[in-house]
């Protein structure tokens, strides 16, 4: 009796298996609008590049054959751009530019779609920058070296020199203007700091404007929004020392004897002189003390003084260059050890073009640039304020020289 029951079901599952097996796929169409789910193949290592206000998005191609064109979205799918599908090689390169965007962050998304309609899972790009005026406001010019700007050879060229560029850098074009009048431009990479102007004509500005991308592989490059220009590169130019003449100004001290004039301040002589090839002073008042002379014609630009001492002693370290260009009714009829002698010179129109101060013991040709811009100087008086010896009468000095910037 068990086993007549145990056949009978055996028999009633065989039965049910059969059944189901008998069901055909289109049976499930009435849940899917009667058409079967087609995916068509994506597309791989989609990525976006920045660029100024637009980007470029690249891809490798679906190599489903069966794929016709490609579709991408944006802005919550506001905005499309249709692309023909041209290749199924997943070793080339799809790109698509899309212009006319604001400066902003995007999201893409990606389909690709077979001729029936069909369209693959979707592929999103997100974080995609596009740059713009907000950028390129953030930009500077690269800087120059400011410890060291520019060298002059002994050719007459001139080395220019600039910082380290402290972003993505693309180049820095210069522009400067040759001995003969022309303008000629150089190009300055990023990874040198240094250029060479053979040709260069001192005194004219070289102007220059550096370029950006704002990350590596970028669409554009970006440029800083006005042009900067180099710190002037001046040749120094001896002042012509057969032009000087003595003064004889209110407060200058005298001469210790004929042959120790102040003339001897330029008549030559290389390194510390000894008695009696140095300007002398008498000793008959103490520092400060003042003398004055006359370089013969005016100079625009006086940007460097050397002073040269005796050989022994009575040498300034401290000294005060004063400059004018006309000392009609300039002089002011002061002791130069009076409080009131620096406020009466500048009231007279006097520049203070340098106080020098010495930390040897005065001998050796010491030279200094003077005050940057300075106004036009023709006449020059020197007033010593102390001596390195500690002598407070006696002033000895064997050599002075100016230069001009030219």
């Amino acid at each position: 009796m068990k086993r007549y029951h145990t056949n009978k079901i055996y028999v009633l599952a065989c039965l049910l298996i059969l059944l189901a097996c008998s069901k055909k796929p289109t049976d499930y169409r009435d849940f899917l609008g009667g058409e079967e789910l087609v995916y068509p193949g994506a597309i791989a290592n989609a990525k976006a590049l920045p660029g100024n206000n637009r980007l470029q998005l690249i891809w490798q191609p679906s190599p489903d054959p069966s794929v016709v064109k490609y579709m991408v979205y944006w802005n919550n799918k506001a905005d499309s751009l249709e692309i023909t599908s041209t290749t199924h090689n997943t070793s080339d390169t799809v790109r698509c530019i899309i212009s006319g965007l604001s400066e902003y962050v995007y999201s893409f998304v990606i389909y690709s779609y077979d001729a029936k309609g069909n369209r693959s899972v979707a592929t999103e790009i997100s974080n995609a920058r596009v740059y713009g005026t907000v950028y390129t406001a953030t930009l500077n010019n690269r800087l120059n070296n400011p410890e060291n700007p520019y060298t002059i050879q002994e050719d007459s060229s001139v080395i220019i020199r600039f910082a380290t560029p402290d972003t993505i850098n693309i180049n820095t074009a210069l522009q400067y203007t040759k001995k003969t009048g022309e303008l000629a431009q150089l190009s300055l990479s990023p990874d040198v700091d240094s250029l060479t102007l053979t040709d260069y004509k001192f005194g004219t500005p070289v102007v220059y404007k550096s370029s950006y991308i704002p990350v590596t592989g970028a669409l554009d490059t970006f440029y800083t929004l006005q042009n900067d220009t180099f710190p002037t590169i001046f040749r120094q130019v001896v002042c012509d020392k057969s032009l000087f003449s003595e003064l004889s100004l209110y407060g200058d001290m005298g001469i210790f004897q004929s042959d120790t004039r102040v003339s001897k301040l330029w008549d030559g002589s290389v390194g510390p002189q000894g008695y009696p090839n140095i300007f002398h002073s008498d000793g008959n008042s103490s520092v400060p003390r003042v003398l004055s002379f006359d370089m013969g014609k005016v100079y625009s630009n006086l940007g460097a003084i050397e002073e040269t001492g005796r050989d022994c002693c009575n040498n300034p370290d401290q000294f005060e260059v004063w400059g004018i260009a006309d000392i009609t009714n300039a002089v002011p009829e002061l002791d130069s050890r009076d409080g009131g002698w620096k406020a009466a010179m500048q009231a007279k129109g006097w520049t203070l073009l340098k106080e020098v101060i010495r930390t040897d013991n005065g001998n050796a040709p010491y030279k200094t640039t003077l005050i940057s811009n300075p106004p036009p100087v023709r006449y020059i008086r020197i007033r010593v304020l102390h001596n390195a010896n500690g002598e407070n009468n006696y002033v000895n000095m064997s050599e002075l020289t100016f230069w001009n910037k030219e």
